[in-house]
């Protein structure tokens, strides 16, 4: 098996950026959305952000298995490879999550007030947490990414071996993410399920299929509506009409079960969530590639550097969320006031993480270690590349 030269694919961090979007809309609106305002009179703005930006995380997934078969799939899966794959995993993943779950850990027991228990006790709690991603609420998300990074070279192998798995990766990602849902909701009932890689397992194998047939994609995905023949047309307003009317089911019946209490079997809010963020990753796919030939070079730089931060961001946002939910004083919750001030901690954990991230990348020594990778862009302070000459580093992280 001989590799090919990739093309590089700026989109990608377009595609990041728009998640990382997702997310920050998420986080930001958790509290409100699920205890806080669900009298308020402007709930539904609240829910809607909630339920329908939940595609953060899965894309992310998504993008992440895309980008490692897109790059590997071609090579020969030897030691070397496996070697080198991992050492930079090691580097640039696994340690930055031990060390920021470190820091997450010490100011959750500063607030709490935990902080002078016994150090065995402690540290057992620590390890406890860091070994199953719950130090705090984000961190699953780095902690199912190693659990993929350790199955990869295998699926890698399967998929080079086998071309019926290959033409059914998708099917087979369902069917075993399925049996997970079916069998801990019925036997094992385990608590932090969204902990474990095999819940996200169909996001896993649609990236890889998707790489895996790049070649038919891209013309898809690089047409114009005009351009398109007749049934890419057809596919693509199936695609964005599906998407955008199961996730009104899935923000409506979000909305119904937590304002009024109406409340149906958890195997439907599983399939909706599960469809809603499938269908999603493949529109957000399409949107990035239609952005950057379509948007102005300076949105496009600007959401292809917010992109290239996104690990970075997604690791310390939360920190900045939680400062900020500490200073709302007298804000009626049943006011738009309130709505307006929950958006405010969205741009701040946006940007005021932004800035901090990029501090850190250009002036803080070792910075890798606990942010990851630095993007080659964000290492100068001098004028950014025009889009023809773009790069994207093909980061397997985020």
């Amino acid at each position: 098996m001989v590799a090919r030269q990739k093309e590089r694919l700026p989109q990608l961090d377009i595609f990041r950026a728009i998640a990382i979007l997702g997310v920050l809309h998420v986080h930001a609106t958790s509290y409100a959305a699920g205890v806080q305002a669900l009298d308020s009179p402007y709930y539904f703005i609240l829910n809607f952000a909630n339920i329908f930006f939940k595609y953060g995380t899965p894309s992310f997934i998504f993008l992440s298995s895309f980008v490692l078969f897109y790059n590997y799939y071609d090579r020969p899966l030897n030691r070397e490879l496996v070697s080198r794959f991992y050492g930079k995993r090691l580097g640039y993943i696994l340690l930055p999550y031990v060390v920021i779950s470190i820091g997450y850990f010490v100011v959750s027991q500063q607030v709490n007030g935990l902080l002078g228990q016994p150090l065995m006790e402690q540290l057992t709690s620590f390890v406890g947490k860091l070994l199953t991603g719950s130090v705090y609420t984000h961190l699953y998300f780095v902690f199912i990414s190693v659990q993929f990074y350790i199955l990869f070279p295998f699926i890698l192998k399967l998929l080079q071996s086998s071309r019926f798995v290959v033409r059914w990766a998708i099917p087979i990602g369902l069917a075993l993410q399925w049996i997970f849902i079916f069998l801990n909701k019925y036997e094992w009932q385990i608590p932090n399920k969204g902990s474990y890689a095999i819940s996200y397992l169909a996001y896993y194998m649609m990236g890889a299929f998707v790489a895996l047939h790049f070649d038919k994609f891209r013309g898809w995905l690089k047409s114009s509506w005009r351009k398109m023949s007749a049934d890419q047309k057809r596919w693509t307003f199936l695609l964005w009409g599906y998407w955008l009317i199961v996730s009104l089911f899935h923000v409506t019946l979000w909305y119904y079960g937590r304002h009024d209490d109406i409340w149906v079997n958890s195997l439907w809010y599983e399939l909706l969530w599960n469809v809603h963020t499938m269908l999603s990753s493949l529109v957000l796919l399409q949107a990035a590639f239609r952005l950057y030939d379509q948007a102005s070079q300076r949105v496009v730089t600007f959401l292809i550097r917010l992109g290239e931060a996104s690990f970075a961001i997604y690791l310390v946002h939360p920190l900045i969320l939680a400062i900020y939910r500490r200073f709302r004083y007298y804000i009626p919750i049943d006011s738009f006031t309130y709505v307006v001030w929950i958006w405010g901690g969205l741009l701040a954990a946006l940007f005021m993480t932004w800035f901090i991230v990029v501090c850190a990348f250009r002036y803080v020594p070792f910075v890798r270690f606990f942010l990851g990778s630095v993007p080659k862009s964000y290492l100068a302070v001098g004028k950014i590349k025009q889009r023809h000459v773009t790069g994207l580093t093909q980061k397997a992280d985020v």
